[in-house]
């Protein structure tokens, strides 16, 4: 077998076998089927990844379909931040469809197995249905309305279609085998009555396609040569493929099912029930909250398109569900805005340092690389003055020699500036202390070209100009849940895993060229991590999201 052989996924794979058979490359067509009823979770980007990929690798197209058929809980703005979702990961679709573009030929469709002996309506309640299904080892029971006569079933579906019926007075079930072993094959449910209105159709419908009557149906109309969903589908395939069959022709392409494991994401939850309830508890802001591992919430909190999609690509598809530790998306981003955010300096928790022998008048524009991995990046300007801030951490008075940070009697560099020492204290009357004084090095400047400019210290510390200090707020999040996977415990509630840290709010003094920032621009605060500006954010009050620290410090904890 050849690399190239060894490297294909077993959805390539099957494709590939396809090819050799009864498809031409022509034939293949591919599509992503969400529901609009919550946002996209990083489930679905791998799902969307796919999909699009493959249309990429065959130049075949992907439809970006709506499996729209439940008027309860689907809504425009689901549709529209799944549109914009697509499109942000780099995504472009063949064609845009629904599920609701296809009611009537569903309704005709279902119609023609109702003459044919394969549809009848049942009047019976859903618990009396549920109670008949029997079990994986015992056949289920036939319903009493299971031979009605056509003429009555016809009549009856029409007048579910019209509202003249109950809500909860019928349905109609596909008749197929009670004693199936597959206990999805024991006459499902085909359409239910919903008297609502429908976010496309309005109240043309009172009668809606329940999931399984729609998904494939509407793969069929628009020629979807594989239909690629998560593994609980599977015992639904052998229904799929008899829906399939009552409305194609014998020797036509008909699309083809198959399975692959979800991939669970550590220290989250990555279900829609689950994350709307995040969001009605107000647990978080909205399901774009920078803490969602929504596609929406990823992107406000700094993650790149990029990132995403080598995080998909690198966890591949299986047949085995698996968790994911969430450090591995970290490091995807981590990489990612490593080759392309500009490096810039704030300080987190300041402390002021004078430098008592530079002119107390003076001031300079130092200039600043943007980015050391991207020669193109360019550099911009950072002002120096006498009083600057660094932070509280990188100062002691006194420190083992593994301390390599500023302390009393010794030097470290400023970044892109001077080297300084330290040379006394002043503290407040309960011993804080409010000022370091330091001395620095005139000739010592990064980049001077002098001698003094060559000279080796241990350590560098990023810095503030207090005169030009912009101040921000800034939103450092963590991850959202305490424990790997918050609904591995049965008999508690996964909101009892909620990390109370997972969002603490801060104040920054950052350098002036950050006012020119706009939402969704991604910096590398030296030091810090990896931060961007979000869309609260003004020309009066900037605000910053940390998209992920420098190294994953959660092992730590």
């Amino acid at each position: 077998m050849s690399e190239e052989k060894k490297s294909l996924n077993f959805i390539e794979q099957i494709i590939e076998e396809d090819l050799k058979t009864n498809y031409k490359v022509s034939d293949l067509k591919f599509r992503f089927p969400p529901e609009p009823n919550g946002f996209l979770h990083i489930g679905h980007a791998s799902s969307i990844c796919l999909n699009f990929g493959l249309g990429l690798k065959y130049n075949a197209p992907v439809n970006l379909r709506f499996d729209d058929t439940n008027p309860l809980k689907e809504e425009t703005v689901y549709v529209d931040s799944i549109k914009s979702d697509v499109k942000w990961l780099g995504f472009e679709w063949a064609q845009e469809c629904y599920a609701s573009d296809y009611f009537q030929q569903l309704y005709d469709w279902a119609v023609e197995l109702i003459k044919a002996g394969d549809a009848y309506v049942d009047s019976q309640s859903s618990e009396d249905i549920a109670s008949q299904k029997g079990t994986p080892t015992q056949p289920g029971t036939a319903s009493p309305y299971r031979d009605r006569s056509v003429k009555e079933n016809l009549e009856l579906f029409e007048a579910m279609k019209n509202g003249e019926t109950g809500e909860k007075a019928h349905v109609l079930r596909a008749r197929i085998d009670m004693a199936s072993p597959n206990m999805i094959m024991r006459d499902p449910v085909m359409y239910r009555c919903l008297h609502k209105a429908h976010h496309r159709t309005g109240n043309d419908w009172m009668i809606y396609p329940m999931y399984d009557w729609a998904h494939g149906e509407s793969d069929f109309i628009e020629s979807i040569s594989h239909s690629f969903c998560t593994l609980e589908f599977l015992p639904h395939r052998e229904l799929y493929n008899w829906f399939v069959e009552r409305v194609s022709k014998p020797g036509e392409l008909v699309p083809k099912q198959r399975e692959f494991a979800r991939r669970n994401l550590s220290h989250t939850v990555v279900s829609k029930r689950k994350l709307a309830h995040l969001v009605e508890q107000n647990i978080v802001s909205s399901w774009d909250d920078p803490r969602m591992p929504t596609i929406s919430g990823l992107r406000r909190r700094g993650y790149t398109p990029e990132s995403i999609r080598t995080f998909a690509d690198s966890i591949g598809i299986g047949k085995r569900e698996n968790m994911i530790d969430v450090a591995h998306l970290e490091f995807c981003v981590r990489d990612d805005l490593n080759q392309k955010a500009p490096r810039v300096m704030g300080v987190m928790n300041p402390l002021k340092v004078v430098i008592t022998n530079y002119p107390e008048e003076q001031e300079e524009w130092l200039i600043a690389e943007n980015n050391p991995e991207d020669e193109s990046a360019g550099e911009h300007k950072v002002p120096f003055s006498r009083e600057l801030f660094i932070e509280q951490e990188d100062f002691r008075e006194e420190a083992n020699r593994k301390f390599f940070r500023l302390k009393l009697g010794k030097e470290v560099r400023l970044k892109n500036a001077y080297i300084i020492k330290a040379e006394n204290v002043v503290k407040d009357d309960n011993g804080n202390i409010l000022e370091v004084h330091c001395t620095y090095d005139a000739e010592s400047k990064s980049g001077s070209g002098t001698e003094a400019s060559q000279r080796k210290v241990k350590g560098t510390l990023h810095w503030v100009s207090i005169p030009h200090a912009v101040e921000a707020e800034v939103r450092l999040y963590d991850r959202l849940f305490s424990v790997e996977d918050p609904t591995a415990d049965k008999e508690k509630d996964f909101l009892e895993f909620v990390n109370p840290e997972s969002l603490e709010i801060s104040k920054a003094y950052v350098e002036p060229y950050l006012k020119l920032a706009r939402t969704e621009d991604k910096f590398q605060f030296q030091r810090i991590g990896y931060f961007c500006v979000d869309r609260d954010s003004t020309e009066d009050n900037l605000v910053f999201n940390r998209t992920v620290t420098l190294r994953d410090n959660w092992k730590n904890k």
